[in-house]
């Protein structure tokens, strides 16, 4: 099956590329079967969908806090439509939009599926749902399997999401100990994404569908902080920063504010539709996955 992967020098779509895939990248990094442009492109996703059975879509602007709408419509949603209609005519039989929980309402400190009601918060979630509707759209309208995968926060070797930079804090030693506030956050490795990705491309079952993908456990900041805390062979600590200091600094501005809800909220998502329809499970545990994300060596 010849396989065309958007973002291949992405955090996921790296790890999904194998050797004999097609790859569309912004400027020459010496893949085999490399296509040089962007998903603004038309004349190029339209020679790059030639002879393709599948598309993985990963490509897209990744800034999840930008609040530059325009660019957000442009990338995210007419970069996917382009896209789409480039598969469609090319006859492309199959068809995996990589989008976010983000594309849906921000859940509060409930467990979410994929039929929570409410919009999405930001110009990113936004601009996601639009392509998400897009894909279901062009799956109807040109006979495609299509299939919307909503990671949680994926991590990883080679992720630069928050939990790495909080990861690389705690190794540097200026991370404080955050307190038990008994939040939850859901999480999922890189590993799991892929294998979710490559089999709702096969599953007949999984056309039309949209899928959380998450690790089923999710975990407290304090959980976390003192999994990293291990698996960099540093020792617990029984005390923490107060949460009303917390809560005080968060009222200094606008980001302050985004960073501790981040810190103390939750933010908790359930894998249990794909789980259930398709057999998928979350494979990598958490103090594996963080020691494969900072390359820490398993101890003897």
């Amino acid at each position: 099956m010849m396989t065309f992967i958007t973002g291949v020098t992405g955090f996921i779509g790296c790890r999904l590329w194998q050797p004999g895939d097609r790859a569309l990248v912004r400027r020459p990094v010496g893949l085999p079967g490399e296509v040089v442009g962007d998903l603004l492109d038309a004349a190029t996703l339209a020679r790059a969908c030639e002879g393709v059975d599948a598309v993985f879509h990963c490509a897209g602007m990744a800034d999840a806090d930008a609040a530059d709408d325009a660019l957000h419509w442009r990338v995210n949603f007419e970069g996917t439509r382009n896209l789409l209609t480039a598969a469609a005519t090319a006859g492309v039989r199959r068809f995996v939009f990589f989008s976010s929980v983000k594309a849906m309402a921000e859940p509060g400190a409930e467990c979410a599926d994929e039929d929570l009601p409410g919009e999405p918060a930001s110009a990113y979630g936004r601009a996601k749902r639009l392509a998400e509707n897009a894909v279901l759209e062009a799956g109807v309208r040109f006979g495609m399997h299509v299939v919307i995968l909503r990671p949680v926060p994926v991590y990883g070797r080679g992720g630069q999401g928050n939990l790495m930079r909080m990861a690389q804090a705690v190794r540097a030693g200026w991370f404080p100990p955050l307190p038990e506030t008994g939040n939850r956050r859901s999480i999922v490795h890189v590993e799991d994404v892929v294998a979710a990705a490559r089999l709702v491309a096969e599953r007949p079952e999984a056309n039309g569908r949209t899928y959380i993908v998450a690790d089923p456990r999710p975990y407290s900041t304090r959980e976390l902080y003192d999994a990293m805390r291990a698996v960099l062979r540093k020792p617990n600590l029984s005390w923490s920063i107060p949460e009303a200091w917390l809560r005080a600094a968060g009222r200094v501005s606008r980001r302050a504010e985004l960073a501790v809800e981040r810190l103390l909220g939750s933010a908790w998502y359930s894998p249990t539709r794909i789980e259930r329809e398709l057999g998928w499970r979350a494979r990598v545990g958490l103090i594996a996955g963080l020691r494969e994300m900072l390359e820490v060596e398993d101890e003897q």
